[in-house]
Protein backbone atom coordinates (compact mmCIF):
# COMPACT_ATOMS: atom_id res chain seq x y z
CA UNK A 1 0.00 0.00 0.00
CA UNK A 2 1.20 3.11 -0.51
CA UNK A 3 0.96 6.35 1.82
CA UNK A 4 -2.42 7.39 1.08
CA UNK A 5 -3.99 4.13 0.74
CA UNK A 6 -2.27 2.94 4.25
CA UNK A 7 -3.71 6.22 5.65
CA UNK A 8 -7.10 5.67 4.02
CA UNK A 9 -6.81 2.13 5.78
CA UNK A 10 -6.02 3.33 9.11
CA UNK A 11 -9.44 5.42 9.02
CA UNK A 12 -11.60 2.84 8.12
CA UNK A 13 -9.69 0.56 11.43
CA UNK A 14 -10.53 4.00 13.44
CA UNK A 15 -14.45 4.00 12.15
CA UNK A 16 -13.92 7.21 10.89
CA UNK A 17 -16.30 6.62 7.93
CA UNK A 18 -18.53 5.34 10.90
CA UNK A 19 -19.42 8.48 12.94
CA UNK A 20 -21.85 7.13 14.81
CA UNK A 21 -19.78 5.21 17.62
CA UNK A 22 -18.37 9.22 18.20
CA UNK A 23 -21.84 10.53 18.55
CA UNK A 24 -23.05 7.96 21.18
CA UNK A 25 -20.09 8.31 23.19
CA UNK A 26 -20.21 12.40 22.69
CA UNK A 27 -23.82 13.06 23.47
CA UNK A 28 -23.62 11.71 27.04
CA UNK A 29 -20.29 13.58 27.94
CA UNK A 30 -22.33 16.80 26.25
CA UNK A 31 -24.70 16.15 29.38
CA UNK A 32 -22.26 15.97 31.91
CA UNK A 33 -20.88 19.35 30.76
CA UNK A 34 -24.04 21.34 30.21
CA UNK A 35 -25.01 20.00 33.77
CA UNK A 36 -22.11 21.12 35.41
CA UNK A 37 -21.60 24.10 34.32
CA UNK A 38 -25.36 24.71 34.55
CA UNK A 39 -25.53 25.89 30.75
CA UNK A 40 -22.53 26.35 28.41
CA UNK A 41 -19.52 25.29 29.39
CA UNK A 42 -15.80 26.73 29.37
CA UNK A 43 -14.97 26.49 25.21
CA UNK A 44 -11.27 25.17 25.93
CA UNK A 45 -12.88 22.37 28.30
CA UNK A 46 -15.73 21.86 25.49
CA UNK A 47 -13.25 21.78 22.48
CA UNK A 48 -10.59 19.52 24.77
CA UNK A 49 -13.85 17.21 25.36
CA UNK A 50 -14.84 16.82 21.85
CA UNK A 51 -11.53 16.28 20.21
CA UNK A 52 -10.38 13.49 23.22
CA UNK A 53 -13.94 11.33 22.52
CA UNK A 54 -12.86 11.50 18.87
CA UNK A 55 -9.55 10.28 19.79
CA UNK A 56 -10.86 7.89 22.35
CA UNK A 57 -13.44 6.02 20.25
CA UNK A 58 -11.04 5.43 17.66
CA UNK A 59 -8.32 3.98 19.77
CA UNK A 60 -11.11 1.90 21.42
CA UNK A 61 -12.23 0.52 17.49
CA UNK A 62 -8.35 0.40 16.88
CA UNK A 63 -8.27 -2.39 19.97
CA UNK A 64 -11.80 -3.72 19.39
CA UNK A 65 -10.46 -4.87 16.38
CA UNK A 66 -7.03 -5.84 17.84
CA UNK A 67 -9.38 -7.96 19.87
CA UNK A 68 -11.30 -9.52 17.52
CA UNK A 69 -9.13 -10.47 14.79
CA UNK A 70 -9.34 -13.99 14.48
CA UNK A 71 -13.28 -13.42 15.28
CA UNK A 72 -14.49 -11.00 12.55
CA UNK A 73 -13.44 -13.09 9.09
CA UNK A 74 -16.39 -15.25 10.27
CA UNK A 75 -18.59 -12.77 11.20
CA UNK A 76 -20.62 -11.25 8.12
CA UNK A 77 -20.65 -7.42 8.95
CA UNK A 78 -17.14 -7.42 9.98
CA UNK A 79 -15.42 -9.71 7.80
CA UNK A 80 -13.97 -6.64 5.51
CA UNK A 81 -12.69 -4.79 8.57
CA UNK A 82 -9.20 -3.90 7.95
CA UNK A 83 -7.56 -6.27 10.50
CA UNK A 84 -9.89 -8.93 9.59
CA UNK A 85 -8.58 -9.05 5.83
CA UNK A 86 -5.15 -8.69 7.10
CA UNK A 87 -4.57 -5.13 5.53
CA UNK A 88 -3.19 -4.11 8.93
CA UNK A 89 -1.11 -5.80 11.53
CA UNK A 90 -1.50 -6.50 15.14
CA UNK A 91 1.96 -4.52 15.59
CA UNK A 92 0.12 -1.29 13.59
CA UNK A 93 -2.80 -1.90 15.87
CA UNK A 94 -1.28 -1.56 18.81
CA UNK A 95 1.29 1.64 17.88
CA UNK A 96 -1.85 3.34 16.70
CA UNK A 97 -3.65 2.84 19.75
CA UNK A 98 -0.86 4.18 21.57
CA UNK A 99 -0.59 7.05 19.76
CA UNK A 100 -4.21 7.58 19.52
CA UNK A 101 -4.24 7.34 23.73
CA UNK A 102 -1.15 9.42 23.97
CA UNK A 103 -2.84 12.28 21.57
CA UNK A 104 -5.82 12.22 24.27
CA UNK A 105 -3.58 12.18 27.22
CA UNK A 106 -1.74 15.20 25.92
CA UNK A 107 -4.95 17.07 25.46
CA UNK A 108 -6.26 17.51 28.92
CA UNK A 109 -2.88 17.91 30.90
CA UNK A 110 -4.17 21.36 30.52
CA UNK A 111 -6.72 20.52 32.25
CA UNK A 112 -7.03 20.18 36.46
CA UNK A 113 -5.47 17.38 38.83
CA UNK A 114 -8.90 15.57 39.21
CA UNK A 115 -9.13 14.82 35.30
CA UNK A 116 -6.10 13.75 34.32
CA UNK A 117 -5.92 10.77 37.42
CA UNK A 118 -9.80 10.12 36.12
CA UNK A 119 -8.23 9.73 32.47
CA UNK A 120 -6.59 6.61 34.01
CA UNK A 121 -9.10 4.51 34.63
CA UNK A 122 -11.14 5.89 31.56
CA UNK A 123 -8.22 4.19 29.70
CA UNK A 124 -7.80 0.89 31.56
CA UNK A 125 -11.60 0.53 30.86
CA UNK A 126 -11.67 1.46 26.64
CA UNK A 127 -8.32 -0.78 26.50
CA UNK A 128 -10.14 -3.97 28.43
CA UNK A 129 -13.58 -3.81 26.65
CA UNK A 130 -13.29 -5.83 23.97
CA UNK A 131 -11.41 -8.74 25.75
CA UNK A 132 -14.61 -9.01 28.63
CA UNK A 133 -16.61 -11.00 25.42
CA UNK A 134 -14.87 -13.90 25.83
CA UNK A 135 -15.91 -14.28 29.87
CA UNK A 136 -18.29 -11.89 30.67
CA UNK A 137 -21.89 -12.53 30.32
CA UNK A 138 -23.35 -8.87 29.69
CA UNK A 139 -19.95 -7.28 28.24
CA UNK A 140 -22.75 -4.46 27.17
CA UNK A 141 -23.17 -3.02 31.08
CA UNK A 142 -19.14 -3.08 30.78
CA UNK A 143 -19.32 -0.64 28.15
CA UNK A 144 -21.90 1.14 29.44
CA UNK A 145 -19.38 2.10 32.54
CA UNK A 146 -17.03 2.90 29.71
CA UNK A 147 -18.87 5.19 27.88
CA UNK A 148 -19.91 6.89 30.95
CA UNK A 149 -16.97 8.02 32.25
CA UNK A 150 -16.78 10.72 30.24
CA UNK A 151 -19.55 12.08 32.65
CA UNK A 152 -17.56 12.48 35.93
CA UNK A 153 -14.59 13.82 33.71
CA UNK A 154 -16.41 16.93 32.69
CA UNK A 155 -17.77 17.66 36.35
CA UNK A 156 -14.20 17.61 37.26
CA UNK A 157 -13.04 19.38 34.44
CA UNK A 158 -15.98 22.07 34.60
CA UNK A 159 -16.10 22.15 38.51
CA UNK A 160 -12.85 20.19 39.87
CA UNK A 161 -15.23 18.16 41.90
CA UNK A 162 -17.57 14.94 41.48
CA UNK A 163 -20.92 16.11 43.29
CA UNK A 164 -23.61 12.99 43.51
CA UNK A 165 -25.27 13.94 40.63
CA UNK A 166 -22.68 11.99 38.51
CA UNK A 167 -23.15 9.05 39.83
CA UNK A 168 -27.01 9.30 38.87
CA UNK A 169 -26.29 10.66 35.36
CA UNK A 170 -23.94 7.48 34.89
CA UNK A 171 -26.33 4.86 35.81
CA UNK A 172 -28.69 6.44 33.33
CA UNK A 173 -26.31 6.28 30.64
CA UNK A 174 -25.16 2.64 31.68
CA UNK A 175 -28.94 1.50 31.03
CA UNK A 176 -28.86 3.87 27.77
CA UNK A 177 -25.95 2.11 26.41
CA UNK A 178 -26.77 -1.42 27.14
CA UNK A 179 -30.11 -1.27 25.69
CA UNK A 180 -28.72 0.35 22.35
CA UNK A 181 -25.52 -2.02 22.34
CA UNK A 182 -28.11 -4.88 23.00
CA UNK A 183 -30.25 -4.25 19.49
CA UNK A 184 -26.84 -4.33 18.36
CA UNK A 185 -26.02 -7.74 19.25
CA UNK A 186 -28.69 -8.80 18.22
CA UNK A 187 -27.29 -8.07 14.23
CA UNK A 188 -24.82 -10.19 15.12
CA UNK A 189 -26.17 -12.87 17.65
CA UNK A 190 -26.25 -15.90 14.87
CA UNK A 191 -22.71 -15.20 13.80
CA UNK A 192 -21.78 -14.74 17.97
CA UNK A 193 -23.76 -18.18 18.59
CA UNK A 194 -21.50 -19.98 16.04
CA UNK A 195 -18.64 -18.65 17.59
CA UNK A 196 -18.74 -18.36 21.06
CA UNK A 197 -18.81 -15.27 22.61
CA UNK A 198 -20.98 -13.72 24.95
CA UNK A 199 -23.34 -10.93 24.73
CA UNK A 200 -26.03 -9.66 26.41
CA UNK A 201 -28.61 -10.71 23.06
CA UNK A 202 -27.61 -14.01 23.66
CA UNK A 203 -27.66 -14.04 27.44
CA UNK A 204 -31.06 -12.63 27.79
CA UNK A 205 -32.23 -14.86 25.11
CA UNK A 206 -35.81 -14.81 23.69
CA UNK A 207 -36.20 -11.86 26.15
CA UNK A 208 -33.66 -10.11 24.50
CA UNK A 209 -36.37 -7.11 23.23
CA UNK A 210 -37.62 -7.09 26.57
CA UNK A 211 -34.12 -6.62 28.05
CA UNK A 212 -33.83 -3.21 25.35
CA UNK A 213 -36.97 -1.88 26.08
CA UNK A 214 -36.95 -1.96 30.15
CA UNK A 215 -33.22 -0.79 30.16
CA UNK A 216 -34.91 2.19 27.82
CA UNK A 217 -37.47 2.92 30.81
CA UNK A 218 -34.96 2.77 33.27
CA UNK A 219 -32.79 5.53 31.74
CA UNK A 220 -36.00 7.71 31.12
CA UNK A 221 -36.92 7.32 34.45
CA UNK A 222 -33.45 8.33 35.32
CA UNK A 223 -33.36 11.01 33.52
CA UNK A 224 -36.13 12.23 35.09
CA UNK A 225 -35.44 11.89 38.56
CA UNK A 226 -32.17 13.51 37.32
CA UNK A 227 -34.86 16.55 35.95
CA UNK A 228 -35.98 16.47 39.37
CA UNK A 229 -32.83 16.78 40.95
CA UNK A 230 -31.36 19.32 38.81
CA UNK A 231 -34.73 21.45 39.16
CA UNK A 232 -34.81 21.19 34.91
CA UNK A 233 -38.43 23.14 33.47
CA UNK A 234 -40.75 22.00 31.04
CA UNK A 235 -38.37 21.88 28.00
CA UNK A 236 -35.68 19.39 29.82
CA UNK A 237 -38.99 17.04 30.16
CA UNK A 238 -40.14 17.75 26.63
CA UNK A 239 -37.22 16.44 25.28
CA UNK A 240 -37.41 13.36 27.09
CA UNK A 241 -40.73 12.78 26.19
CA UNK A 242 -39.41 13.09 22.03
CA UNK A 243 -36.90 10.65 23.11
CA UNK A 244 -39.68 7.98 24.47
CA UNK A 245 -41.22 8.69 21.21
CA UNK A 246 -37.77 7.57 19.41
CA UNK A 247 -37.59 4.85 21.44
CA UNK A 248 -41.13 3.25 21.02
CA UNK A 249 -40.12 3.69 16.71
CA UNK A 250 -37.43 1.37 17.66
CA UNK A 251 -39.54 -1.44 19.50
CA UNK A 252 -41.52 -1.40 16.20
CA UNK A 253 -38.08 -2.45 14.86
CA UNK A 254 -36.90 -5.00 16.99
CA UNK A 255 -39.78 -6.50 18.00
CA UNK A 256 -39.23 -9.21 15.18
CA UNK A 257 -35.90 -10.17 15.14
CA UNK A 258 -35.20 -8.74 11.73
CA UNK A 259 -31.17 -7.53 11.41
CA UNK A 260 -31.18 -4.87 9.28
CA UNK A 261 -34.10 -3.58 11.54
CA UNK A 262 -32.23 -3.99 14.36
CA UNK A 263 -29.04 -2.16 13.38
CA UNK A 264 -31.45 0.63 12.26
CA UNK A 265 -32.68 1.02 15.53
CA UNK A 266 -28.99 1.05 16.98
CA UNK A 267 -28.58 3.97 14.73
CA UNK A 268 -31.68 5.61 16.06
CA UNK A 269 -30.20 6.13 19.68
CA UNK A 270 -28.23 8.73 17.94
CA UNK A 271 -31.27 10.89 17.71
CA UNK A 272 -32.18 9.85 21.49
CA UNK A 273 -28.93 11.22 22.49
CA UNK A 274 -29.21 14.31 20.75
CA UNK A 275 -32.65 15.01 21.81
CA UNK A 276 -32.01 15.06 25.32
CA UNK A 277 -29.37 17.48 24.65
CA UNK A 278 -31.10 19.88 23.71
CA UNK A 279 -33.51 19.43 26.06
CA UNK A 280 -30.95 19.81 28.68
CA UNK A 281 -29.02 23.21 26.61
CA UNK A 282 -32.29 24.79 25.62
CA UNK A 283 -33.38 24.29 29.33
CA UNK A 284 -30.17 26.14 30.49
CA UNK A 285 -30.54 28.75 27.81
CA UNK A 286 -34.16 29.68 28.71
CA UNK A 287 -34.45 29.45 32.01
CA UNK A 288 -30.61 30.15 33.55
CA UNK A 289 -30.66 28.23 36.75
Amino acid sequence: MNITERIKTYMRLMRLDKPIGILLLLWPMLWGLWFAAKGFPDKQILIIFVLGTILMRSAGCVINDFADRKIDPHVERTKNRPMATGRVSALEAITLFAALSLVAFLLILPLNQLTILLSVPALFLAGTYPFTKRFFVMPQAYLGIAFSFGIPMAFAAQTNSLPPIIWVLMLANLFWVVAYDTAYAMVDKPDDLRIGIKTSAITLGRFDVLGVMLCHICFIAIMSIIGLLQQMSLVYYLGLMVASGMIIYQYTLIRNHDRMLCFKAFLNNNWVGMTVFAGIAFDFLIFPH
